[in-house]
């Protein structure tokens, strides 16, 4: 990108203080760039331990159901799946990661209240609702890493084009615009010497 800047002193300031700003922005960026891929790197991780862990969990509390579905029978299960409440109290907040918005989730205890009667249930069926609660807290877990990992990977890349237009584009266009109008008004200088030169020699009074 050339910038099409008449060889004056006036633009050669302006392209001057716009190289300032144009650096300082790119140190800025790639800061947050990097403070952005720490972040991201570190989300990325525990993401990849959560999924171990929930393939885990979920297998588990699938196998624990079906026991309950063999010790009672589906519709008992079925029936007492619907006196356990709705989980709705999960408290979200954001937390700001140089301006990239990320989701904290307050846990949920994996450990459920008691929400049936233990004298129409059974030992596999207590088994499978902790198993549930355990898939639920991981879920959440999960749920927050992954939608923060998104969220970094979306500004990452949107840095990374700031970053790669200012480097490769906008820094060198000023820089080549500064050259050129320098160069422009040197020779101009040299021009206006060699001519006050030339008249100084033939004015009266000066070398013949």
């Amino acid at each position: 990108m050339k910038l099409k800047m008449p060889p004056t002193r006036g633009n050669l300031v302006k392209a001057a203080r716009a190289m300032v700003l144009a650096q300082g922005g790119h140190d800025l960026l790639e800061q947050k760039r990097q403070v952005l891929m720490m972040e991201l790197v570190r989300h990325m991780d525990a993401a990849k331990s959560l999924q171990k862990d929930m393939a885990s969990v979920f297998s588990g509390a699938y196998e624990s159901l079906q026991r309950a579905n063999v010790s009672l029978g589906i519709d008992t299960v079925e029936e007492i799946a619907q006196s356990v409440p709705l989980v709705s109290d999960i408290t979200v907040r954001l937390r700001s990661v140089m301006g990239v918005e990320i989701p904290e989730v307050d846990p949920v205890d994996p450990v459920p209240t008691p929400s049936y009667s233990f004298h129409s249930s059974s030992s596999a069926m207590d088994k499978a609702y902790l198993r549930a609660r355990e898939v639920l807290s991981l879920l959440v877990r999960l749920a927050e890493v992954e939608t923060s990992v998104y969220r970094l990977a979306v500004q990452v890349r949107k840095t990374h084009r700031r970053v790669n237009a200012l480097e490769k584009v906008v820094i060198p266009a000023n820089r080549e615009a500064m050259v050129f109008i320098a160069d422009v008004l040197e020779e101009g200088d040299r021009e206006d010497f060699v001519r006050m030169k030339i008249a100084k020699e033939h004015r009266p009074g000066g070398r013949n």
